[in-house]
């Protein structure tokens, strides 16, 4: 018996189960990993295998280029880097990448997918919150982020700073990627999200009640402002002109440094040159049988994008104080103009997806997981207990 079906019993039938689409679970990316189908130089590490995710690692190499780009039907990403390069960097000491400027890295991992497996990728959660956009590149490839059914070939990490310089070296994780079967978001004959919910939440409120929600196009996230239980600090904007952070480092940065405090209130006004770290009213939850994805930029819903971590793994919130949630951090950037948020308004949405069969790990402190029991939380770089004055 698996540790997980230790920890989840109700869920032993379900993980006997494999659906004939979804997202990819632990044990499916091991048995990838084992047939070649993924591959590198250096072997995975086991920590990289998420429930539903691999971490994906930079090489030692970076290349400084003059734009961003994709390489388009007819071109491999080291042929536009021989057109658009500037410097080539060693990351196997370490290389700082000064903020505002676009670096090209070579991954270290290389997929030879089947006909019918595509993949997906996105900054992980202390990318996110260090707001450094990150994005996927695949030779020939038409669009960020995407892996086409049938690839056989090299993955390279557009990496941009855009608040923080960074120092960073071969063998960090910035991004991840899952694996997908067909229409992950499409349930089949299975009971609705929606319906999920009304029988077992996947939202709570404040106060822990079952969020009231529509699932229209996935849960609705609404940003909390005034604050509960007294809080006082809501949220963080970066500083400009703060000091370079060292992503190797835990738990070691004092937060004063780099971020100016948001104290309850009942809206503020988003600066576009200005980065935000919020959090949600609802606490969310992600059965280990689910995964979930936050739509991190919205028309409908504002001029301004959150989360740059779009993956929620299965079994975020699901084991934390009896079942009842853990609030989304979101990392949100105005697009051109001002633009005001206001206590209780919908920023995003959360889409949750299959999976193809319920995952051997699932998402928490067990697994090393850093967010499980989060509030409003910064990354792992900065210390856990702020000085007062923040």
């Amino acid at each position: 018996m698996s540790l997980n079906v230790f920890l989840f019993p109700e869920l032993e039938h379900t993980m006997r189960e494999s659906r004939g689409t979804g997202v990819f679970p632990s044990q499916r990316i091991q048995e990838f990993i084992a047939s070649g189908r993924i591959a590198a130089a250096t072997p995975v590490e086991p920590k990289q295998i998420q429930p539903a995710s691999l971490d994906l690692r930079l090489g030692p190499v970076a290349y400084r280029v003059r734009a961003s780009f994709l390489p388009g039907r007819f071109a491999t990403v080291e042929e536009k880097i021989k057109e658009l390069g500037m410097t080539e960097m060693d990351l196997v000491a370490g290389a700082v990448f000064e903020k505002r400027c676009v670096y090209i890295v070579l991954l270290q991992e290389e997929l030879r997918l089947p006909e019918n497996i595509s993949a997906k990728a996105n900054p992980k959660s202390t990318t996110g919150r260090l707001d450094i956009f990150t994005r996927l590149i695949t030779d020939f490839g038409t669009e960020f982020e995407r892996v086409p059914s049938a690839y056989k070939g090299r993955l390279f990490a557009e990496v941009v700073p855009r608040t923080f310089s960074v120092r960073v070296r071969q063998g960090m994780s910035l991004n991840q990627v899952r694996f997908v079967r067909g229409n992950p978001r499409s349930l089949g004959g299975e009971k609705t999200v929606g319906e999920r919910h009304e029988e077992d939440p996947l939202a709570f409120a404040p106060d822990d009640s079952p969020a009231d929600s529509e699932f229209r196009h996935g849960l609705p996230i609404s940003i909390d402002l005034a604050g509960k239980g007294g809080q006082e600090i809501v949220g963080y904007k970066a500083k400009s002109h703060a000091p370079l952070i060292d992503l190797s480092l835990v738990n070691h940065y004092d937060p004063g440094e780099f971020w100016e405090p948001i104290r309850s209130t009942r809206k503020i006004i988003l600066n576009p040159d200005d980065f935000y770290i919020l959090v949600s009213k609802e606490k969310v939850r992600v059965p280990p049988d689910l995964a979930a994805e936050m739509v991190a930029y919205d028309p409908s819903i504002g001029e301004f994008r959150i989360h740059y971590a779009g993956f929620f793994d299965p079994g975020f919130g699901h084991d934390v104080a009896e079942g009842k949630g853990t609030n989304a951090v979101l990392e949100v950037r105005s697009h051109e103009v001002p633009f005001v948020i206001e206590d209780g308004q919908v920023v995003g949405r959360l889409v949750y997806e299959r999976l193809t069969e319920t995952p051997e790990k699932i998402y928490g402190p067990k697994i090393g997981s850093s967010y499980q029991s989060q509030g409003l939380s910064l990354s792992k770089q900065f210390r856990r207990n702020p000085e007062p004055s923040l």
